[in-house]
């Protein structure tokens, strides 16, 4: 098993993230997840793809926490 047989296609990726090869190309077009050229073609690393997810993962806060956060601004 060689590198490239790690690498993801954009269709996967858009698999794996449940969104449209349409959002991918979008993603890459704005630099906002890494990728691999191989050729004209753009690859994934399977890490970059976990990266990318664990970057934009929203945590859930408590209403405590919220009013604590704005109370301090205010």
């Amino acid at each position: 098993m060689t590198v490239a047989d790690d690498l993801l296609t954009p269709g996967e990726v858009a698999a794996h993230l449940r969104a449209t090869p349409r959002f991918v190309r979008r993603l890459v077009a704005e630099r906002r997840i890494a990728y691999v050229k191989v050729g004209r073609l753009v690859r994934f690393e399977p890490a970059a793809v976990a990266a990318y997810i664990a970057a934009n993962r929203v945590v859930p806060t408590s209403r405590a926490e919220l009013r604590r956060q704005f109370g301090a601004v205010a």
